[in-house]
């Protein structure tokens, strides 16, 4: 089996409303139960704003240290969740039902 990132990009701006969070929620919850009753869970979390963010960045010897998100953009690594699946296929499956339970759009990318 072959180990997935499915990254959870959110758009900048405020939190959804408490009533919208919170259906979003129980279906995250859901489906994560479902993940690990097939077996196929490893790991998830979610990441505190871009803003808290620190970038490193090697640069003529030294690594230099900055504040915020590696880049600006309207939408930002917002969680993720790390599957394990015999192939591709079975890891969009699982990426569609993360992006129907997040209403956000996911990234699925293999691990090497």
């Amino acid at each position: 089996m072959t180990q997935y990132l499915l990254s959870v990009y959110q758009p900048d701006g405020p939190v959804p409303a408490p009533e919208i969070l919170e259906g979003i929620v129980e279906d995250i919850d859901a489906l994560n139960q479902e993940l690990k009753a097939a077996g196929a869970w490893v790991f998830a979390g979610g990441l505190h704003p871009p803003e808290t963010a620190t970038v490193l960045r090697p640069k003529g010897g030294e690594v230099l240290r900055s504040d915020g998100p590696f880049a600006e953009a309207p939408e930002h690594l917002g969680g993720f969740t790390i599957i394990e699946a015999p192939d591709l296929d079975a890891a969009l499956d699982w990426g569609r039902k993360l992006a129907a339970a997040t209403t956000l759009p996911i990234e699925v990318r293999p691990f090497q």
